[in-house]
């Protein structure tokens, strides 16, 4: 299956683009989202070249993530991996980084950041922010449609065989799993260890501990 993320991504999803990849569950909305594996790496796509051609990055570059674990943060993850630049996951600021994308509440914190700096809503379906967007900042959702669905892929894919050795070394089972993201927040443990062992996630956010036996017996997932 090879040994960078994007390789992972790309062996778990040719297995059948049509099959559910990730399954998303917010329990504080009632939010469910389903994307397949085509889905999502139609967004992956879309957020490389969005970072490639929009930005004018790649291999040896940095992107600051601050966002919580959420189906879009995965496209970002996903996406920064894809076109080879390194990431810098949940770090209080964006201190050398070449691109940030955050939450609304951690980009109304005004701290300084890279030229280019995208901000999130998380709104379900996939929509654009609804209110106005902080000064400084695009929002994601709205710029990255504009970019295509195919990435030719980076000068250097690799790059992320630690990360991949970190998430084999938790030893998830393959076939399909349902991850609390509460007791499991790292992205390293709800999307690269599921990715490294070639199983579909189903993920649950502000999870209602009571919720999730039912829900993985729904999902036929494992629960982690």
């Amino acid at each position: 299956m090879g040994n960078t993320i994007p390789s992972l991504f790309a062996a778990v999803v040719g297995k059948d683009p049509s099959l559910p990849f990730l399954t998303f569950y917010d329990d504080a909305t009632g939010e469910r989202t389903e994307l397949s594996g085509a889905t999502l790496a139609n967004w992956v796509a879309k957020t490389a070249n969005l970072l490639v051609d929009g930005c004018g990055l790649g291999p040896g570059d940095v992107a600051a993530v601050r966002l919580p674990a959420h189906w879009q943060t995965a496209t970002i993850l996903l996406g920064a991996w894809t076109a080879g630049l390194s990431v810098a996951y949940g770090e209080p600021t964006a201190a050398g980084a070449d691109v940030e994308f955050a939450s609304l509440a951690a980009a109304e914190t005004g701290a300084p950041g890279p030229a280019d700096r995208y901000v999130l809503g998380l709104a379900p379906m996939g929509l654009p922010m609804r209110g106005g967007v902080p000064a400084g900042w695009a929002d994601y959702v709205a710029e990255v449609r504009q970019f295509g669905d195919h990435f030719p892929g980076p000068a250097d894919p690799s790059g992320t065989e630690d990360l991949v050795v970190k998430g084999r070394a938790l030893g998830l089972p393959g076939g399909r799993v349902l991850i609390d993201a509460v007791a499991h927040p790292d992205p390293v443990e709800w999307l690269i260890a599921p990715l490294a062992a070639g199983a579909s996630i189903v993920l649950s956010v502000n999870s209602d501990p009571e919720k999730l036996s039912a829900r993985a017996a729904t999902e036929q997932a494992e629960q982690i």
